[in-house]
């Protein structure tokens, strides 16, 4: 790429000297909304005795965060295009405080469901934002293999360590402070980001915002996540089930075709029509449907068949938060500037999906060493792997007007599959532990052979739904390697959709030229 073609496109402005110290802040700040979707499990018996939450109501507390977030991610996507994303990411910040202060304070399920929507309203305004901010602040190469290394294993490995941490809190503490100790989280990055984040000049999207566009996609994503959460727990014949499904299709259907007329679009067309992007968000969401159900299935084999305590459990995970952080920061991001993001993505995919293969052949004794311990290491290590070239390359190319909203679209993919991942596996699960009681309970004799035969039902649930997820991951891998075909960043252009976009994209991708 040509030294005038960069300045042409008006990224060749020097380096915001503080753009290290802001991604201290920006991570901080994805730590404490990846945290928050696994801490809060931990709590949510605890809390449910105290707040005398029934049993058909206790999922609230998930899917009340989980449908606001989902739902809204693509319009805060748009506000931080509108806004300024350092804007967006302060108000964001000072919000999820608020809300996690309140449900801290919970006295009764509906202040603690309430809580947890307006969490995330305003996690779905920061996730976005935080993205989107290190878009357009790392634009050199080398440096931006670094900064998405270093958010790749954040978000892949942030779950994991909320485990260890809600262990902690709920076992020694309360499960108030599983909230409250988003409150300190969210003041240091607001703090920091306030005064060192210095966003790049002519970045905003000022278009007049597209209502029937935010309508129409808020409730389709509503509409998808709770069909997939009440699947869950109703089945998918259920009526409201498959009336929440049909129902987000029209939407969603409706939604495209509003977006590919409307002058200024809620999700312009070419974020996700370009092959690259589009590769990417469905692979990631993928591998986000087989990793959110493994989370589920080993914190249940870990505590109910092994019996870990909560703590003990949090820290069984660790192998694959280390094998995060090294596939993140020491393979992806020193080979991101040397190789294709395919290359990183779809072997990384297939090396989880070893990993995964060895979680198949769990059994009641299993030990920890034998199969946990390496399974888990290659799946961290092969999510670490193709993480980060996935975060990076989602919003790389993409005009700086865009960059909120394709940032969105990749906690869309996440969100969705997270949602996808823990109905659709859970009920495989499910069922395969029905099929396995029924044809076994006959020769059980005694009440402990009994309990043995129940042990045996849960373990083949989880191994038979671990490889309907290695399945997943071998086609994320696939699409990874056929539909992603751009070059190493710095290597050259972003390839476009079409011969036509292949010289607007070359100006927009921002890398400056050494």
């Amino acid at each position: 790429m040509s030294q005038s073609a960069v300045k042409a496109s008006g990224v060749a402005d020097a380096p915001d000297a503080g753009r290290w110290k802001a991604l201290v802040f920006i991570a901080l700040a994805q730590l404490m909304v990846v945290l928050d979707a696994t801490i809060v499990n931990i709590a949510l018996p605890s809390a449910q005795q105290d707040l005398g939450i029934s049993d058909g109501n206790r999922q609230w507390v998930v899917t009340a965060y989980a449908l606001a977030f989902g739902g809204l991610l693509l319009f805060g996507g748009r506000i931080a295009d509108l806004w300024g994303r350092k804007r967006t990411f302060v108000l964001g910040l000072g919000g999820f405080a608020v809300a996690s202060a309140l449900g801290g304070a919970a006295t009764n399920e509906a202040m603690m469901f309430g809580s947890r929507a307006l969490q995330g309203v305003f996690g779905a305004l920061l996730a976005p934002a935080a993205l989107s901010l290190l878009a357009v602040m790392f634009t050199d190469a080398k440096e931006r293999a670094k900064a998405f290394g270093i958010y790749g294993a954040i978000a892949g490995g942030g779950g994991a360590v909320g485990l260890i941490l809600g262990g902690f809190l709920t076992e020694y503490l309360n499960w108030r402070w599983t909230f409250f100790v988003n409150i300190p989280f969210a003041i240091v990055a607001a703090a920091g980001a306030y005064l060192v984040i210095r966003e790049p000049k002519g970045g905003r999207n000022r278009s007049p915002l597209d209502i029937p566009g935010v309508i129409l996609s808020t409730l389709g994503l509503v509409a998808l996540v709770y069909g997939f959460t009440r699947a869950e727990s109703n089945g998918w014949s259920d009526a409201l089930t498959v009336g929440m499904f049909v129902g987000s299709a029209v939407l969603l259907l409706a939604f495209v075709l509003v977006e590919s007329r409307v002058k200024a679009p809620l999700l312009p067309l070419r974020v996700i029509t370009e092959r690259n992007r589009g590769g990417i968000y469905l692979s990631l969401g993928l591998a986000i449907i087989a990793m959110f159900g493994l989370f589920l299935f080993l914190t249940y084999y870990l505590q109910i068949v092994k019996g870990y305590t909560p703590v003990k459990t949090g820290f069984a995970f660790l192998p694959m938060i280390a094998g995060m952080i090294t596939g993140s920061t020491q393979i992806g991001a020193r080979l991101m500037t040397r190789v294709a993001p395919r290359l990183l993505m779809g072997p990384g995919f297939l090396v989880a999906a070893v990993g995964m293969l060895f979680l198949t052949q769990l059994e009641v004794d299993t030990s920890y060493a034998g199969v946990l311990l390496p399974g888990m290491l290659l799946l961290g290590l092969g999510m670490g792997t193709a993480f980060m070239p996935a975060m990076s390359m989602a919003t790389m190319g993409v005009e700086a007007r865009d960059a909120g909203v394709a940032s969105a679209m990749v906690n869309t993919s996440q969100q969705v599959g997270g949602a996808i991942g823990t109905a659709l596996l859970n009920t495989i699960a499910a069922s395969a532990t029905t099929s396995y009681i029924a044809d076994h309970m006959g020769g059980a004799a005694s009440r402990s052979q009994q309990q043995l035969v129940q042990l045996e039902g849960q373990v083949q649930g989880y191994t038979s739904a671990i490889w309907f997820a290695v399945g997943i991951l071998v086609v994320a891998a696939a699409i990874a390697l056929t539909l992603i075909n751009a070059g190493r960043p710095g290597g050259g252009a972003v390839t476009g959709s079409g011969a036509g976009d292949e010289a607007e994209d070359e100006l927009r991708v921002p890398v400056v030229a050494h």
